[in-house]
């Protein structure tokens, strides 16, 4: 956010979920064919601190490069926004988000319910590699839509997808079914993923960034935490189905509401 352009911050997001999702797809299937071809478990994670090197060198090199970029936006931003009113710009769009990760269904638990209906487990990592495909192709996606019509907006859409996803699952019957539907989960990371963060960057503005996204995965991780306890106990002490019509109903309620809210509470302007 700092060294991007506010017209572009969605589609920066978006590039970097892309590439996280990318990482996600390449680092397995990379460890399963060495595997596959012998090495032990040392050897594979010995190996993956190759890797993990590089990016450290490539980062501190670009947080460098950008350094005078940062520095100049930090101050402009400080001089015009306190803290106390950078976080009453943040409360009502992170609240509403961590509200979303306490409804949302755990991927953990879409796994479980495509086993189901009757994915075999031998395929699971595949229909892993395949969620993280989409992801990353539609992470953006999702980010340039952001940057057209707006963080909120974009994420209202996410969540209505959402919503048809997790009703679907709740009816599905089928191994064919239970693929779309997990792979649909992948259209839906990119049109929330990406539009969280660039909604969250614009609110608090480049003075008070590292608190705001402080606060962000804050919040949203407790939530998903509690969220996925409480969904993995309907789960188990119910049924799947029920867990997932739970989710969609929750999460309709916010879809619903959304739109009052941030009109009524003034989210910042996109």
């Amino acid at each position: 956010g700092d060294v991007t352009p506010p017209p572009l911050v969605g589609r920066a997001f978006g590039l970097q979920r892309g590439l996280d999702h990318v990482g996600a797809v390449i680092g397995p299937l990379v460890a399963w064919v060495v595997l596959s071809r012998g090495a032990d478990v040392r050897t594979v994670i010995l190996a993956s601190i190759v890797p993990g090197v590089i990016v450290t060198v490539l980062a501190a090199w670009s947080v460098r490069d950008g350094e005078g970029r940062r520095g100049a936006a930090k101050e402009a931003a400080a001089a015009t926004l306190p803290p106390s009113a950078a976080l009453r710009r943040l409360s009502p769009p992170v609240i509403a988000i961590s509200i979303f990760y306490l409804l949302r269904m755990p991927e953990t638990l879409m796994i479980l319910r495509a086993q189901q209906l009757g994915i075999a487990v031998a395929l699971i990592p595949l229909l892993w590699a395949a969620l993280h495909v989409v992801r990353s192709s539609t992470s953006f996606l999702g980010g340039a839509l952001s940057d057209r019509i707006g963080p909120a907006r974009t994420m209202w859409i996410g969540w209505l997808s959402y919503v048809a996803l997790a009703a679907g699952m709740w009816l599905a019957a089928s191994p064919l079914a239970a693929w779309l539907l997990f792979l649909a989960l992948g259209v839906v990371a990119g049109l929330t993923e990406s539009p969280e963060r660039a909604l969250v960057s614009t609110a608090t503005g480049g003075g008070h960034r590292g608190s705001g996204f402080g606060v962000y995965h804050a919040l949203t991780g407790v939530a998903a935490l509690v969220g996925g306890v409480a969904l993995g106990v309907i789960f188990q002490r119910g049924s799947g189905a029920t867990a997932f019509l739970v989710s969609a109903v929750g999460a309709s309620g916010l879809v619903i509401l959304w739109p009052f809210w941030s009109g009524l509470r003034r989210v910042p302007p996109q």
